[in-house]
């Protein structure tokens, strides 16, 4: 009886909050490329070396991931857009708000577009931001509904299709010349700043003219029919006085990060302090591929609906001597098992690193990765599971921190290509979120990153797995277990889960 007047008051809740038709809105571009100001300066001289060409560079250690957003936000003079699926209240979300909104009050025009699901918890934080007059945020794909779980679960019962649709690109684009995208969200655990578990992580910065790719995706995605203005959404929460209060919040930040391990991981990083004094590290290249899904995905054909897939397949299909894949959430499937193992039979080796059950934060997706396990080693599929430990590799952790888990997608072909986005291998990013990321052509960047996928396989980080009488061992060079190691009863039950259910598609 009480699960039937629950079920009632969310579908009753659900059918009050119905999503209007979006308003009509003429047409929002980036302005072109910034001609002054001190990221134009910086760059124009480089960029003047290298005629037509875009420069390239790895970030990888989460600390300078975020300094280089907060610097380009400083340095910012005409327009900063941001584009990230996942928004948090933390320390580092809070300082990157306020970059935002202090580049906002200096005149510049912000756009900050934001994932509906995982950021409608900081609604009201959103709203304030765009009472400021040089600064918009928009929402994708929106519930009607602005607050509470019974709405949110009632809009989930009723338009479900709809609202499984997500978007997972994440693009910094600042003054139009320089672009950081990855896999990267905005929160602590994404820029190393947790003193507990964070997570692994990669950006690919970008200046030249791959950077107006980066704009005008984000342009489709801001002018997008699946797209609303917040304050069409929660128009009374857009006010002055929310500003005001939010303002002073942000403000609090700063003596938040002054007091934290994250304010002296900033002052020593000698990447960091190198970007501060003008130090740049590209690699130039007349050729590349930036690729996006389209930000209405969901009405396409199934077949058709990946843009990423459709430029990452022939490469994996022509592939000669190696393939080296990152993937937090490893669901290939039958079609994507087959399209691995087949470069296998032509001799080439294969090998993933992946979370392992441990350490991944979605148990539920970890048992959709479990029933392709075994066909893949038995195809010949190297695996690695990432273990749940403390990483003290510079190349991603300035501060040594007690756990880590898996978040970069990444691949290295051939040693010569290599593909840094959102896109994880698995049923969702195929078909139901919207993915993005780029595709290059670089021995030496293929072997920095060869090394650090390397070095992520060490006993120490990762644990092998492979077949024994067809029965799955994970070994770290020292200890073999016989099943999914140092997993808690919990994991297990929702892996299990993500097993047995129909919901492979989901994943």
């Amino acid at each position: 009886m009480r699960s039937t007047i629950a079920l009632s008051s969310c579908l009753l809740l659900a059918a009050c909050a119905q999503l209007p038709p979006r308003a009509d809105l003429p047409p929002e571009l980036a302005p072109a490329p910034a001609t002054t100001g001190a990221i134009a300066q910086r760059l124009s001289a480089m960029e003047e070396s290298h005629p037509g060409q875009s420069g390239f560079r790895l970030v990888a250690a989460g600390s300078d991931a975020y300094a280089l957003r907060a610097y380009s936000a400083e340095a910012a003079t005409t327009s900063l857009d941001i584009q990230t699926y996942i928004w948090k209240d933390d320390l580092t979300g809070k300082l990157l708000a306020r970059h935002a909104l202090l580049a906002a009050d200096r005149g510049v025009r912000v756009r900050l577009l934001v994932d509906d699901f995982p950021t409608r918890v900081h609604n009201a934080g959103f709203a304030a931001l765009d009472a400021h007059p040089n600064l918009e945020v928009r929402i994708y794909n929106p519930l009607a509904s602005r607050s509470g779980l019974l709405g949110k679960a009632g809009e989930f019962a009723t338009d479900f299709r709809r609202l499984n649709h997500r978007m997972h690109n994440k693009s910094w684009i600042a003054d139009n010349r320089i672009a950081l995208v990855g896999g990267r969200n905005l929160g602590d655990e994404y820029f190393d700043a947790r003193a507990s578990a964070n997570f692994i992580d990669l950006d690919m910065l970008m200046v030249g003219p791959v950077v107006s790719e980066v704009s005008a995706t984000f342009d489709e995605f801001w002018n997008s029919p699946s797209t609303y203005p917040i304050a069409q959404l929660s128009p009374r929460a857009v006010s002055p006085e929310a500003l005001q209060r939010l303002r002073d919040i942000l403000d609090e930040s700063l003596a938040e990060r002054r007091a934290s391990d994250f304010e002296h991981v900033l002052r020593e990083d000698p990447l960091v302090q190198a970007q501060l004094a003008g130090e740049s590290y590209l690699r130039w290249h007349s050729s590349w591929r930036f690729v996006s899904d389209e930000s209405l995905k969901k009405r396409a054909d199934m077949a058709d609906r990946s843009e990423v897939m459709r430029v990452l397949l022939p490469v994996v299909r022509q592939s000669q001597r190696n393939l080296r894949i990152l993937t937090p959430y490893f669901v290939p499937a039958a079609n994507g098992t087959a399209e691995l193992i087949a470069p296998v039979q032509r001799g080439v080796a294969v090998k993933v690193l992946t979370n392992s059950l441990a350490a991944t934060d979605v148990a539920l997706v970890h048992g959709g990765y479990m029933r392709s396990r075994r066909p893949l080693l038995r195809g010949d599929v190297q695996l690695w599971e990432l273990r749940p430990v403390g990483t003290d590799d510079p190349e991603y952790s300035r501060m040594g921190v007690a756990g880590a888990s898996l978040h970069t997608k990444a691949m290295v072909v051939d040693d010569e290509q290599v593909f840094v986005g959102s896109y994880n291998l698995d049923p969702r990013s195929l078909s139901l979120n919207t993915e993005q990321g780029v595709l290059l052509t670089d021995p030496a960047m293929a072997s920095e990153l060869t090394r650090m996928f390397e070095a992520k396989l060490q006993g120490e980080r990762a644990w092998k797995v492979t077949l024994q009488d067809d029965r799955l061992r994970w070994s770290d060079g020292q200890q073999v277990w016989t099943r999914d190691p140092q997993a808690g009863a919990l994991q297990r039950f929702q892996a299990w889960l993500g097993r047995v259910l129909p919901i492979e598609s989901q994943l």
